[in-house]
């Protein structure tokens, strides 16, 4: 799938949401004011129901792969997903596994892709791959675990190039 072939792109991932209805979670005002500025919203999964996807659409499409959470969501979301953002190819899985050897692994698994997005540890990251490919988790704006605060990632892509990318604290 192509977006914004013809101009700028912003995309705003989350990943690990885990908002469950009825639960006290939900996402901080911040990512809201992110989404409204976003040509698209990118999740790397535990979605956990589709209610999130369908409140996040409001603002821009939405793209999700399906989490080890996500039961709900089996066979609604794809485990991978390649999407072409102004002609950046930008790669989505939940899990990317080990820590170890993720830049390889996920260089192997889409070696084609500029950027990859996952999920799944709740611990951003931002760093270069195998090859110059970008390894973006964008840690989770509601459960950070680990993490010293609850964190979305933001992409500014153009013209083929990833412009500007970042682990925005929420």
């Amino acid at each position: 799938m192509t977006i914004g072939a013809h101009g700028p792109v912003r995309a705003v991932a989350l990943a690990d949401t885990h908002i469950r209805p009825g639960s006290a979670r939900r996402l901080p005002g911040a990512v809201y004011d992110l989404v409204a500025e976003a040509d698209v919203i990118l999740h790397a999964g535990d979605v956990v129901t589709a209610d999130l996807l369908d409140e996040l659409g409001g603002y821009a499409p939405v793209h999700a792969v399906l989490g080890n959470n996500d039961r709900e969501l089996v066979g609604v979301l794809p485990e991978t997903l390649v999407l072409d953002l102004a002609g950046v190819s930008v790669a989505m899985v939940h899990d990317s596994g080990a820590r170890r050897g993720r830049p390889a692994r996920l260089h192997r698994r889409f070696p084609d892709a500029d950027v990859v997005v996952f999920g799944h540890s709740h611990d951003p990251v931002d760093e270069a791959g195998v090859d110059g490919q970008l390894l973006l988790n964008p840690g989770s704006p509601t459960w950070k675990r680990r993490a010293a605060h609850p964190t979305v990632a933001v992409l500014d892509l153009a013209d083929g190039h990833v412009h500007h990318h970042a682990i925005v604290p929420v």
